[in-house]
This record gives structure tokens, sequence and C-alpha cells, in this order.
């Protein structure tokens, strides 16, 4: 294991490399490549990850800090119970990823690419998901309380079961959304009611 501080890389190729273990704090990694490389047990804390490439990377049971992820692809990328903590996420895409296990703890994942993901029962209380793509997204049983999921794609995502009493949902097609068993508060009730043509009084 070694540890890596406020190191600084651009345009690196890191691809295949094992970096087991290796602890990062205030790191800075601009474009750079990390296929198919074993990330993991990594930890990183306030490191900034811009418009690298993570696929086919294996990142289990790694775990990341108010770092920075945006628009990272990681596609087919093992995560299995990774943990991101306060982390930012914008535009980041999985596509085809093992996210089994993963945490999400707070943090901003607006516009990430989250198609077709298994995500039934996670706690994502308060995390940011403004726009993001949940298509055919498996949420059944999740907790999104308080989740700001304005203009978020939910078409065909499977909900039975979750909790979004006091989630923002602005600009969410409600029309389409089978909302069975789903827990909501009174204002999405009214929101629902319009979607549907309803005439509040």
């Amino acid at each position: 294991m070694s540890d890596w501080n406020g190191k600084e890389f651009s345009d690196e190729t890191f691809d295949g490399k094992d970096l087991t273990g290796v602890e990062m704090e205030r790191c800075r990694f601009v474009r750079c490549r990390f296929r198919s490389a074993r990330l993991v047990e990594v930890r990183t804390i306030s490191c900034q990850f811009e418009e690298c490439d993570f696929s086919l990377a294996r990142m289990n049971c790694s775990e990341h800090r108010s770092s920075s992820f945006v628009s990272g692809v990681f596609h087919r990328a093992n995560l299995f119970m990774a943990r991101f903590e306060e982390c930012k996420m914008i535009g980041a895409r999985f596509t085809e990823a093992d996210l089994s296990g993963l945490t999400i703890a707070g943090g901003d994942w607006s516009w990430v690419n989250l198609r077709f993901q298994d995500l039934e029962k996670r706690d994502l209380r308060g995390v940011r998901l403004r726009s993001a793509d949940l298509y055919e997204c498996k949420l059944a049983g999740a907790d999104l309380r308080d989740c700001d999921l304005s203009g978020a794609n939910l078409d065909h995502a499977a909900l039975d079961g979750a909790d979004l009493r006091g989630a923002d949902l602005e600009g969410v097609d409600l029309q389409g959304l089978d909302l069975k068993n789903v827990r909501i508060d009174v204002g999405q009730a009214i929101l629902l009611a319009r979607a549907h043509g309803a005439i509040i009084e």
C-alpha cells in the first residue's frame, strides 16, 4: 500500500495498472485512463477526476469521500461494495457497470447515466439526481426521501415500495410512473393529480 498526496496528472494512462489499496488525498487527474486497472480497496479523499475513463476497472470495496468524478466513464466497471460519500458525479456514465452493494451517501449525481441499474432497497436519501437518466432502473424499496429528482428520466423505472416523500419531482413525467405501493407526500399527490388533469380547488 502507498499514499498519494497532492499529485497531479494530465492525459496519463494507468491502463491495467495494479493500484490495490492506494490511498489518494487531494490528487487531481485530468483526462486520465484507468481502463482495466485494479483499484480494489482504493481510498480517495477530496480528489478530482475530470473526464477520466474507468472502463472495465476493478473498483470493488473502494471508498471515496468528497471526491469528484465529473463526466467519468465507468463502462462495465466493477464497483461491488464500493462507497461514494458526498462525491460529485455529475455526468458520469455507468453503462453495464456492476453496482452490487454500492453505497451512495449524499453527493451530486446530476445528469448521471444509471440506465437499467439495480438499486433496489438502497438508501439514497438526500442525493441530488437532477436530470439523471434512471430509465428502467430497479428502485423497488429504495429510500428516495428528500432527493432532487427534478427533470430525471424515470420512464419504466420499478418503484414498488419506494419512498419518495420530500423528493423534488418537478419536471418528471408523472403520468408514466407506476406508483403502486410508493409512499408520497401531500404536495406530490397534488402534482400527480394535476399531471392527470385534475383541478385542485
